[in-house]
């Protein structure tokens, strides 16, 4: 049995979190880099050069890429021949939360749900975490995080469709989705969708595939040819960058499917903004 000592979790993590409130991963920034040399429409041209402008300013001066730096996300693999020593892992995910919160000045958006007090424990500020946890087989333990904002959460969806709808009916549920979206979640986009399992399972897996590196192809050829019919039917849409109007609303649309009952079709969209923080680790 490998163990892993609780304080490089911590370390690690929160080394994870401040790095990627200030810079955007790189496939993030080529994606940004190719729609601005692909869109039709000069006003969000000029929106894409000023967000890729505001990235380099960020990465240079360690700030924080957009004020609205989010709800702490991780999705977290654990093997079955690990174990941590010194503590466990949900809390050192969330002592990591809230030191790199407050080291790097994020500002704390987690608030009770009613009275919108901004919540504190013992811990700190902007807890607890969202964790989703998976064990696997080996001795690793792989943590994905994305700081995840209320502007492109608040209009992200989640529907069960009766199975005749099929392909048909889960691109309208998508358009009608970025549609009425519009400038509110800061486009362009990268849409994350779950297909089948479970009301709640296709909702995880919607925002679990916003993870995968924008300009990779699904492994699953079917999934892959509804990807590109999706994102070619989104960008028709004509919002564009900031909801300039143009050519290049969507970035990628990503999609993880799973098995679902014989009388559903679940579907989940789940929108993540040109502000695409996240980030990975292996220990």
């Amino acid at each position: 049995m490998r163990e892993v000592d609780f304080n490089e979790i911590v370390s690690g993590v929160k080394n994870l979190i401040n790095y990627t409130s200030a810079n955007l991963p790189k496939d993030s920034i080529d994606a940004l880099e190719r729609a601005m040399n692909e869109e039709k429409s000069p006003v969000s041209r000029e929106v894409l050069r000023q967000i890729l402008e505001n990235s380099q300013i960020a990465s240079k001066e360690f700030r924080p890429l957009c004020q609205d730096t989010g709800l702490a996300v991780f999705f977290i693999k654990i093997g079955d021949e690990v174990k941590i020593k010194g503590g466990n892992i949900k809390n050192a995910i969330n002592i990591a939360t809230a030191e790199a919160y407050k080291e790097s000045y994020l500002r704390a958006s987690t608030c009770h749900p009613f009275t919108r007090a901004n919540l504190q424990n013992s811990v700190g500020y902007n807890l607890p975490a969202i964790i989703h946890f998976d064990i696997v087989e080996g001795n690793k333990i792989d943590i994905e995080y994305a700081a995840k904002g209320g502007g492109s959460e608040n209009v992200s969806k989640a529907i069960v469709l009766p199975p005749a709808s099929g392909t048909n009916g889960i691109i309208k549920f998508v358009r009608e989705t970025i549609s009425k979206a519009g400038s509110n979640p800061c486009p362009p986009l990268t849409v994350g969708i779950g297909i089948g399992g479970t009301f709640e399972k296709c909702a995880i897996s919607s925002k679990h595939a916003l993870f995968r590196d924008i300009g990779s192809i699904n492994p699953d050829p079917e999934m892959a040819e509804l990807e590109n019919i999706i994102l070619e039917d989104l960008n028709k849409l004509g919002i564009g960058s900031m909801g300039m109007g143009g050519t290049k609303t969507v970035l990628a649309v990503h999609i993880e499917s799973n098995p679902c009952h014989i009388a559903s079709l679940p579907v989940s969209v789940n929108v993540q903004c040109h502000s695409s923080r996240h980030g990975h680790i292996t220990f």
